[in-house]
C-alpha cells in the first residue's frame, strides 16, 4: 500500500467523500475520451437488439438494486 493511500484512509469519512468527489468532477475536465473496443461495441449493440426484440424479459432496475442489497 502506498503512502499516499494510507493517509487517504486515516482521513474522516466524510473527508474521503469530498475527495472522491473532486476526483470523479475532475475527469471531464481533463476531456479523456474513452475508447471502446470493437469487441465492446459488439456486445452493447447486441444486447440493445436482444432488449429490442424482448423488451419485457429480463429485470427492472428496482429487482436488480434488490438482489444486489440482499446479498449483503
Amino acid at each position: 500500500m502506498t503512502q499516499i493511500l494510507k493517509d487517504i484512509l486515516n482521513l474522516g469519512v466524510s473527508e474521503r467523500i469530498l475527495m472522491v468527489e473532486a476526483i470523479w468532477n475532475s475527469i471531464p475536465e481533463n476531456e479523456v475520451t474513452l475508447e471502446l473496443s470493437d469487441e465492446t461495441k459488439q456486445l452493447l449493440d447486441d444486447r440493445l437488439a436482444t432488449h429490442e426484440d424482448n423488451p419485457n424479459e429480463g429485470s427492472s432496475w428496482e429487482e436488480v438494486k434488490s438482489r444486489i442489497r440482499n446479498q449483503f
